[in-house]
């Protein structure tokens, strides 16, 4: 696992003036979380978030503590992660720009149930949890917003879960570059933003073991690699890989 920077030496929070409050209004009414909402309601959403900034590898929180607030991301990627009893590193998502998280505790009041680590240097919009309950109340159109989003990773974890359960490590690879190219309006040619490691244990594997897939990916026609770009060569066998999970 990478090192992280303790809590205390990674948040900074920054103040912000008129036209940087309405930047972030702008900013977000593009969030799918708050995408649709009127301009009063992000004028009060904007009336108690906080622009925090953190540094790479610092640490955002840990599993356990408080769930006092969750945040979105502006700049940068934020890695949410466990740890199992051995020590081994279990990744969940790699957020980038628009991607709330943290989100889970914020109605049931609980702790976080995992670890947060930025991978670059960061800007976030944290959002305290007693002051957006209260707008929540007061509009329940947000509580559908947060609803749909809280759904949709839901149906992630499911699949995480189905993957990491039943499929074998070339089914999962696969299912992954699919997942990264449909987030590309299904383009063929993916910029793979993660290290091996990193990589390796989002798939639930070891890197020596993905370096070896990706390998006999490429000779056997799936896929072609240069440097940090991979291109899909044959969409229709990746995706009979990534249903029946083995070759």
């Amino acid at each position: 696992m990478e090192e992280t920077e303790k809590k205390e030496q990674g948040g900074r929070k920054t103040g912000m003036n008129g036209e940087q409050c309405q930047s972030l209004l702008k900013w977000l009414g593009e969030t799918s979380l708050f995408a649709g909402m009127p301009d009063a309601h992000l004028q009060e959403l904007c009336g108690i978030a906080m622009v925090v900034s953190y540094k790479r590898r610092a640490l955002i929180f840990s599993a356990g503590d408080p769930g006092s607030g969750f945040y979105l991301v502006m700049e940068g990627r934020v890695k949410v992660y466990m740890i199992s009893s051995d020590g081994k590193e279990q990744i969940l998502h790699i957020l980038g720009p628009g991607e709330p998280f943290g989100e889970a505790p914020v109605f049931a009041g609980r702790s976080f149930p995992a670890h947060a680590v930025a991978l670059d240097d960061c800007r976030l919009v944290f959002l305290p949890r007693e002051a957006f309950v209260e707008l929540v109340t007061a509009n329940p159109s947000l509580a559908l917003n947060l609803l749909a989003v809280l759904s949709q990773r839901l149906r992630q974890f499911a699949k995480m879960v189905d993957s990491l359960s039943l499929k074998e490590v070339p089914g999962r690879l696969a299912a992954h570059l699919l997942y990264l190219s449909a987030k590309q309006a299904d383009k063929d040619v993916l910029e793979l933003d993660l290290s091996k490691t990193q990589l390796a244990s989002l798939l639930g594997t070891i890197p020596e073991t993905l370096s070896r897939i990706l390998s006999k990916l490429q000779r056997a026609g799936y896929i072609r690699i240069a440097g940090a770009k991979v291109t899909i060569v044959d969409r229709e066998r990746l995706e009979e890989l990534a249903e029946v999970g083995r070759f």
